[in-house]
């Protein structure tokens, strides 16, 4: 993954080839295949981890909190429990976040199938969410609103992985403190 990644910052996504990457790394092509299907799957190699510590958190969270039935606080905070493992999860396991994004924000296929991974983060969080008790449009808003405070962290530390757990909890901050100070601007 790190020869990848240098070679994909060096020349861009679209110029190295699958053969660049394997004698990068000091392996054969064949040996690449074993771990990757594509050299775009190289990008999302750590999704996994990252997905399962976001699914445990919020299925443990929301056991604790259940039955969740309508009440958005409980989802809420179920949802930040998972937020919070998955940006630890992220800052622990990719050093390379911050190329990530930007090779991924400049590549439309890449785009794509990074939109497509986070949306089934979401669907899980639904699942989950739901599975203690929330009903469905509790779940959905909830698994929504966790997005976009991840989106919004990565939008404000330029995907820096030390700083992404502050700007996830400041999110969370910011929400709650809306719904006990309301103000008009």
């Amino acid at each position: 993954m790190d020869a990848a990644m240098k070679l994909f910052v060096e020349h861009g996504f679209e110029v190295v080839t699958v053969a660049d990457i394997a004698r990068r790394a000091e392996v054969g092509r064949t040996t690449f295949f074993r771990y990757f299907v594509d050299k775009q799957e190289v990008l999302f190699a750590d999704e996994e981890q990252h997905h399962e510590a976001l699914v445990s958190a919020v299925d443990h969270a929301a056991a604790t909190l259940a039955p969740i039935g309508a009440s958005l606080d409980r989802a809420l905070d179920a949802g930040h429990a998972g937020l919070r493992a998955l940006v630890g999860s992220i800052a622990e396991h990719t050093r390379w976040l911050a190329e990530h994004e930007r090779l991924i924000s400049g590549d439309p296929a890449l785009l794509a199938r990074s939109l497509l991974k986070r949306r089934a983060y979401g669907a899980a969080a639904i699942d989950v969410l739901e599975r203690h008790g929330a009903d469905r449009e509790t779940a959905v808003l909830a698994a929504a609103v966790r997005q976009a405070c991840y989106e919004a962290a990565v939008a404000l530390t330029g995907a820096e992985p030390e700083r992404l757990p502050g700007a996830v909890e400041a999110a969370f901050e910011r929400l709650s403190a809306r719904g006990a100070n309301v103000r008009d601007d």
